[in-house]
């Protein structure tokens, strides 16, 4: 929680620094792509956090261009990635030549849309899902991020757990049993816990994360004000869930150390899992057999998550850096990211690609991962708005989730707190 909270701070800060320095700038303009020598050499950093199966990318890349060098630059979360360019954005230099970025974090960067390049051209046009470039597309109409994946949630579970508690644990047989909304859910956690003493799922924040991805506007408007928090009935109404079914959850704090560890100690049966979760679990569970991913979300579909490629405006080598980002988010390296990390293409070719839809996964008992997640995709019937205060807003809450999850206070004081962090914002 103080991680959280100081990451927080730290972002507030350096917004506050570069809504100062764009108020400076004189309305830069885009500055064109320049002739470059092609064999020229260069070296190019690209930033980016949690998985995103770039790895064997770049070598490729690097085989076919042998005068670009890529160094890799990766933060193990996302909350230490938007930390780092958010610092390193109001300072005005240190930041890679290409930075990803997670959907929802990005609306506070559109605020600041000028210290990126328009990636926008002939060559990229019509590339991805509408909402997926939407996303990255400011209020003139310039493209600051590039597609990477989207993240359709199906259901990760233990069949070994399952078959402990007298569950089925055929995936087919599992999506029947999850059918239906979260009470559903959670009547079955209830259930395998009070037989097992095992939890069911890994924290109440993840709990949270899926349920507010299926409310059209969870913190915000559509026109961008903010929904104050004493008054917005859908959120509590998903806290009060969350805090009546606690009693099956492992209490642990997401990407802590804790967490990480309890995939070797049998910590809990069932994640909600967009396909960029498999290879995190696949990683920190190495050696555990098991896992199983089920065609079935509660409530329906929800999308968790999704990131894009930027070129901050303080590279010296747009060029190489716009070529790289679109060469990676083409469709057939999504397709190769994807069978190496589970990151779940956002690009059109990719998503109707034959080879995405036979693809199988053998560390989840070869799941046809590519048919299930494209059926998840199908599912997701709600895009939340999620505006610049999106971020710091859910902070809110999900700090007052981890202080009932750890035993610091009860659920009606954790919300009250909420409501006073939301007010110390002076959003209103």
């Amino acid at each position: 929680m103080r991680t959280t909270r100081l990451v927080t701070t730290t972002a507030v800060m350096a917004a506050a620094a570069l809504a100062l320095s764009a108020c400076g700038s004189g309305g830069k303009s885009e500055p064109a792509a320049t002739e470059t020598d092609p064999n020229a050499k260069v070296t190019l950093t690209v930033a980016t956090f949690n998985e995103f199966g770039y790895e064997d990318l770049f070598k490729e890349y690097m085989d076919a261009h042998p005068n670009v060098t890529i160094e890799h630059r990766k933060a193990a979360t996302t909350d230490e990635a938007r930390d780092n360019l958010n610092t390193r954005l109001a300072a005005g230099s240190g930041l890679s030549d290409i930075e990803a970025v997670e959907v929802d974090w990005l609306p506070e960067l559109l605020q600041y849309a000028d210290k990126f390049h328009d990636l926008s051209g002939d060559d990229v046009k019509d590339r991805w899902l509408d909402w997926k470039t939407e996303g990255a597309t400011d209020s003139s109409g310039r493209l600051i991020g590039y597609g990477t994946d989207i993240g359709p949630e199906g259901v990760c579970y233990r069949s070994d757990m399952f078959e402990k508690a007298g569950l089925p644990t055929d995936r087919e047989e599992v999506a029947k049993l999850l059918q239906g909304d979260w009470d559903t859910y959670f009547k079955v956690g209830k259930e395998f816990t009070e037989k097992t003493k095992i939890p069911f799922f890994d924290s109440g924040e993840a709990m949270f994360q899926g349920m507010i991805n299926q409310l059209e506007t969870p913190f915000e408007n559509p026109d961008g004000t903010p929904i104050p928090l004493d008054q917005n009935k859908p959120i509590k109404e998903v806290y009060d869930k969350i805090m009546a079914n606690l009693s099956s959850s492992a209490h642990y704090s997401q990407w802590s150390d804790d967490w990480s560890a309890s995939f070797q100690k049998d910590g809990f049966a069932t994640m909600l899992c967009p396909g960029w979760m498999l290879g995190v679990i696949e990683g920190n569970a190495a050696g555990v057999k098991g896992w199983d991913i089920a065609n079935v979300f509660p409530g329906g579909g929800g999308n968790w998550g999704g990131s894009y490629l930027t070129v901050p405006e303080q590279t010296e080598h747009f060029a190489e850096a716009r070529a790289l980002a679109a060469w990676l988010t083409a469709p057939e390296q999504q397709v190769k990211a994807f069978k190496a990390k589970g990151t779940f293409p956002s690009q059109l070719k990719a998503l109707e690609a034959s080879e995405l839809k036979s693809m199988t996964n053998e560390f989840f008992n070869n799941a046809p991962t590519g048919k299930i997640l494209a059926d998840r995709a199908a599912a997701v019937s709600v895009k939340p708005f999620k505006g610049p205060n999106y971020f710091a807003i859910r902070a809110t809450i999900t700090d007052a989730i981890n202080r009932v999850e750890t035993g610091t206070d009860t659920p009606e004081a954790s919300w009250q707190k909420a409501i006073e962090a939301y007010q110390a914002l002076g959003l209103d």
